[in-house]
């Protein structure tokens, strides 16, 4: 049954162009909203931006700007982010727009007419970094816990929402809703925070120190505070009560944030709802920070890792790692290496190579059409009850904002299939006619699973999941979760080799090892002599069995073939000088001697895993291949 959702990120405050942990969030709501699309669910995602307050005045300042050319710049920035990220956002709310305005002043009037704000003098500890006051017990030895800087006393006139006289209220309502804000560390966290007498809110800044921010609509001596403006922006981006937009979305929201704003959205905000009368969220989904090589990210560390960069340099490798790489609601931590690993062996390893063997398998073997299949057996049932198994778990994992969690279940499916190719080995079959009918059903089976697969991925990596949609001649035609209902993959539907979707990466350590090496081998052959070595010396050279499950040759290259083969439980990629000597199609299904230890190297834009042996002799050439039967990843002594 279809349902409603609602999605909202933070909207980001323009004291800063967009860093990773924005890109987090953002990447999270986009793939929460991707999924719910693809469940059949009328979702609204929602971002924007935060623009008021004394950070951006003395921003604006410093840079010699308007506070509204500050933040239309930086709002720009996020806006461009965003998109060259491939958010699919359905809004962007600036507050600095006048339908935002409008909504505050109409939220403010109605609290000002209904009793619930009240003027009074305060005097506190204020940070300007913060743009709020804090109590004695907050500071850390006298200091914001933040930004580690001495707050200022200030004591001002101002106005004030009666927040204390909801706290007895929220607790009760935290309380019946175990739910309500999840992980329930954060929920904890609520509670004990409101086991102290809630204050009650300044919610103004006399113009007379503040000018940049929304009038009061009672009293033009004041802005608004901007956390109190900013939460209302969840409000008016749909119009506000009573538009058609806001009473079909409202009900069913959910907020996504950072830990660093809980206390706003879970104590602030609903009491804001309540006297507004205005229904409360549905839940509040906590995430946590991304420290940087161990430490939290700041300026000042020259630790900011930006978002586009990654993204430009790795595609969606940079998307997958934040979602595979984080628990929901813990802190996690970004290297370059770290997604460089993740990239070879998840993407390039475990799914990149999936989707070559198959669509080559294909081509190969069915002339690049899709088989009609036979009868099944076991193995066939074994793979469609793992699809179903991938399809619950996911299901269960996004429920709960377990991004990881989905992901491990698809990734365990990938597994399913490459050990299906292994035990099903299609080159073989292909040698026997009288096998072609469970050729066939084997073939299907690999094409329709890719296909399924291609769909669990779509909210994940979209841009992936339409690149293997393509390779199955479906590009462009629209999916959703029901799609996974097996056999709609059409018999003779034709079928493209795909490209290496996630080509290996070599880390920083990789490449300067080569590039030693390279050196090494150089000097080697301008001596012209060839040294003894020990038995130890050679023992260093990890030589295997290998399978040849694929060939093909490099484009632009007269000389060089592309194999696929198989090392043991691992499936690697080779570029061998030998396409002057054997036809592609020839060596599929032949056992071959690797070295399994040689570092990699780009050829033509393919990267070699390793080497294949060959004899030569003037112009004639060799493979070294197996005269019996040996499984591949057999060591060679």
């Amino acid at each position: 049954m279809a349902r409603t959702f609602y999605l909202t990120t933070p909207i980001y405050y323009v004291n800063a162009p967009p860093h990773l942990g924005h890109a987090y969030t953002t990447i999270m709501a986009d793939t929460m909203c991707l999924y719910r699309r693809l469940a059949g669910d009328l979702a609204y995602f929602l971002t924007g931006t935060d623009e008021h307050g004394d950070n951006i005045a003395r921003a604006a300042a410093t840079g010699g700007q308007t506070p509204q050319a500050y933040a239309d710049r930086i709002s720009g920035a996020f806006r461009e982010t965003w998109q060259r990220l491939g958010i699919s956002h359905d809004d962007f709310i600036r507050t600095t727009e006048e339908r935002h305005k409008r909504i505050v002043q109409a939220i403010l009037q109605k609290l000002y007419d209904a009793g619930e704000l009240y003027f009074g003098e305060y005097g506190g500890n204020y940070c300007f970094g913060c743009e709020r006051y804090y109590t004695d017990k907050e500071l850390v030895d006298g200091k914001c816990p933040d930004h580690q800087t001495p707050p200022t006393f200030i004591k001002e006139q101002n106005y004030f929402f009666r927040m204390s006289r909801y706290q007895e209220w929220l607790v009760r309502y935290i309380q019946e809703r175990p739910d309500f804000i999840r992980p329930e560390r954060y929920r904890n966290e609520i509670l004990a925070f409101l086991r102290t007498p809630l204050e009650d809110l300044c919610i103004s800044r006399p113009k007379s120190r503040l000018q940049w921010g929304i009038p009061l609509p009672f009293d033009a001596n004041f802005v608004t505070y901007v956390w109190f403006d900013a939460l209302i922006n969840y409000v008016s981006a749909l119009g506000g009560p009573g538009a058609e937009t806001f009473e079909t979305f409202w009900p069913h929201v959910q907020h996504l944030i950072g830990k660093d704003i809980l206390k706003p959205h879970a104590a602030y905000w609903p009491p804001m709802l309540k006297a507004a009368g205005l229904p409360v969220y549905q839940h509040l989904n906590v995430h946590g920070y991304w420290t940087v090589n161990g430490q939290k990210m700041s300026k000042s560390l020259g630790n900011i890792a930006e978002p586009l960069p990654m993204q430009e340099k790795y595609g969606e490798a940079f998307r997958y790692f934040l979602l595979r790489e984080s628990v929901f609601g813990l802190d996690s931590d970004f290297s370059e290496e770290a997604l460089v690993a993740r990239l070879n062996a998840d993407l390039a390893n475990d799914l990149g190579n999936l989707v070559s063997r198959v669509t080559t398998l294909l081509v190969n073997f069915a002339k690049g059409a899709v088989p009609r299949p036979g009868p099944e057996t076991a193995r066939e049932s074994e793979v469609r009850a793992s699809l179903e198994k991938a399809r619950g778990e996911v299901h269960d994992a996004m429920e709960e904002f377990a991004f990881q969690r989905a992901l491990i279940a698809i990734w365990e499916l990938i597994g399913v299939l490459n050990r299906y190719v292994d035990s099903t080995a299609p080159w073989v079959l292909a040698k026997e006619a009288a096998k072609r009918e469970r050729l066939d059903t084997v073939l299907y089976t690999l094409g329709e699973s890719l296909r399924c697969l291609a769909i669990l991925l779509a909210a994940f990596l979209p841009i992936t999941s339409e690149r293997i949609r393509q390779a199955l001649g479906l590009a462009g035609t629209p999916i959703s979760l029901d799609d996974l209902a097996w056999g709609k993959l059409p018999p003779g539907i034709r079928v493209l080799k795909a490209s290496a979707l996630f080509p290996r990466v070599m880390s920083a350590v990789e490449t300067g090892s080569s590039g030693e090496r390279a050196g090494a081998r150089a000097s080697t052959q301008r001596s012209g002599a060839q040294p003894r070595i020990s038995l130890e010396e050679f023992a260093k050279v990890d030589l295997r069995v290998a399978e040849v499950v694929a060939a093909d040759r490099v484009e632009k290259s007269k000389k060089l073939l592309k194999l696929t083969v198989r090392v043991g439980a691992e499936t690697r990629t080779l570029v061998a000088g030998i396409a002057e000597h054997y036809d592609p199609a020839a060596l599929v299904g032949k056992k071959v001697v690797v070295v399994a230890n040689l570092e990699s190297a780009t050829l033509m834009g393919v990267i070699s895993e390793g080497m294949v042996l060959a004899a030569v002799e003037g112009s004639h050439l060799a493979l070294v291949i197996l005269d019996r039967d040996i499984p591949p990843g057999a060591k060679v002594r």
